[in-house]
């Protein structure tokens, strides 16, 4: 199979390029079987039914990366849509691939990135990344697999799956009767109102406690005694819209081509952006983001990766088109 073990364009600790191409066609339409009303109805109930409004996307200050086209920002305004309180849990996944039998690219291809702290210490040698040795690519590694060939998802129902790519979460998607947000409808749920880089507000760790999972230590090296990897989806409290991290534990795929340009000149209206690109659209920030290194864990952060990448702190969460009454 084709890979890159160079971190591409993008910073590593978010998202290692898989170095396959892939067009802009989306998912494969016939791994699974849309259209089902009792499928559809069970995903809407886990759905938060948003009134739709306008607000101020991007950030231009002292947090954002102006290399990831974060500014300038600008006044935009989205539909009613209704969103998941959750991202994707392994439950959830598991559930698709036993009615479809899908399989993921990570499985295709026959391997995954793993960050190398979660690694059992006697793992045979793995391929690093250049210029982030802490990603390794681990042969076996999947989403029932997350550290490699002799891991599971046993104890881990209720975490956000992980090791999909763009391409899994639209198959998905069809089989739930859902879509993939745009990014707009993404930092406007995430945000709830909020006009700070985070959904509470201006500050990281508001009187001291914190609010999302993210990394503690000095990145790579993990703090004695911290955790490290994905909490349950329903870990913290919920922003004002009622979505539990919408920041940290893991990056969340977007329907959007990515374009750091596109700000400059995208409609105030619905933007679903650019028509054309390679890489597809992530938000949220994850686990491995820390002050230190990546401080992309924040309401306006955003990357791009291919759209067959895959890595263990990358899933998704759903929306649909119209509010749940």
């Amino acid at each position: 199979m084709p890979y890159r073990t160079d971190s591409g364009t993008h910073h590593a600790c978010c998202a290692p390029a898989a170095g396959k191409s892939a067009d802009s066609t989306g998912h494969d339409a016939d791994a699974g079987r849309p259209g089902e009303a009792d499928r559809r109805a069970e995903f809407e109930a886990a759905l938060v039914a948003l009134p739709g409004g306008t607000f101020t996307m991007g950030d231009e200050s002292r947090w954002a990366y102006p290399g990831d086209g974060e500014g300038p920002c600008h006044r935009v305004t989205v539909d009613a849509f209704a969103i998941g309180r959750y991202a994707v849990t392994n439950a959830d996944f598991a559930a698709f691939v036993a009615d479809t039998g899908y399989r993921t690219d990570a499985e295709k291809y026959g391997w995954s990135f793993v960050f190398a702290g979660l690694l059992p210490p006697d793992m045979p040698p793995t391929r690093a990344v250049v210029n982030a040795p802490w990603w390794r690519q681990v042969e076996g590694a999947d989403w029932a697999h997350p550290f490699g060939p002799d891991s599971d998802v046993g104890t881990l129902a209720d975490h956000p799956v992980v090791h999909v790519s763009w391409e899994d979460a639209g198959a998905f998607c069809t089989w739930s009767g859902t879509r993939l947000p745009t990014e707009a409808e993404w930092e406007y749920a995430a945000r709830a109102g909020s006009t700070g880089p985070f959904p509470w507000g201006e500050d990281f760790e508001p009187d001291g406690e914190r609010h999302m999972n993210v990394f503690t230590g000095e990145f790579p090296r993990t703090a004695p005694g911290a955790h490290l990897g994905t909490m349950p989806v329903n870990a913290y409290a919920p922003n004002g819209f009622g979505l539990y991290n919408p920041t940290g534990n893991v990056w969340e795929w977007c329907s959007d081509f990515f374009s750091p340009d596109y700000y400059r000149h995208s409609p105030e209206a619905n933007p679903t952006g650019p028509d054309l690109g390679r890489d597809r659209v992530m938000r949220g920030g994850s686990y491995l983001c820390h002050l230190s290194y990546c401080r992309r864990y924040r309401v306006s952060a955003r990357q791009g990766s291919e759209p067959v990448s895959s890595t263990g702190n990358l899933g998704f969460r759903v929306v649909a088109d119209k509010p749940v009454q």
